[in-house]
């Protein structure tokens, strides 16, 4: 499966990247019900910083995101699996596609968070760039203010010297 595709099922939820239960099962090549079964059987592998059940209005904002089930939507809310807790899902399915499938899904968050590192990189230098650009305005700003009260004080003073006719 290509990266681009696994990154794409990837949702930030309560600060946390996440992907979903539907779309994993789909991975594995379960069914969602299957999956969640496993979960449950297993459950003190997965505290509640590894996997959480969405409220009815983060699944709303998400709701645009991707397709409904047939029957016109969820039955249940679905479970959300942060990356902690789909490496724990390895654990607990042990198919060969579930194992392969769960590496390529690692590879993914680790992607994504070389990616966030690479922007928080960048952004701290658009930040400093910012910070020396308006100290420069600022000096510039200084000087010609400067130079401005000189004019006025210029126009205001008496000539000294010579005065040609």
């Amino acid at each position: 499966m290509e990266l681009q595709i696994i990154q794409s099922k990837i949702y930030k939820i309560r600060g946390h990247r996440v992907m979903l239960d539907f779309d994993l099962a789909e991975m594995y090549g379960v069914e969602t019900r299957v999956l969640n079964q496993a979960v449950k059987r297993n459950i003190k592998r997965f505290p509640p910083d590894f996997v959480f059940q969405l409220e009815n209005h983060e699944l709303e904002n998400l709701i645009s995101q991707f397709v409904t089930s047939s029957w016109g939507g969820f039955r249940k809310l679905p479970f959300a699996f942060t990356e902690h807790g789909v490496t724990m899902l390895a654990s607990v399915l042990r198919s060969y596609q579930a194992i392969e499938i769960n590496i390529q899904i690692v590879r993914a968050f680790i992607a994504l968070r070389q990616y966030a590192l690479g922007y928080a990189e960048l952004n701290q230098k658009l930040e400093n760039f910012m910070i020396e650009t308006n100290m420069q305005f600022n000096d510039i700003y200084q000087a010609l203010t400067e130079l401005a009260s000189r004019k006025e004080l210029e126009k205001n003073r008496t000539p000294i010297g010579y005065l040609k006719d």
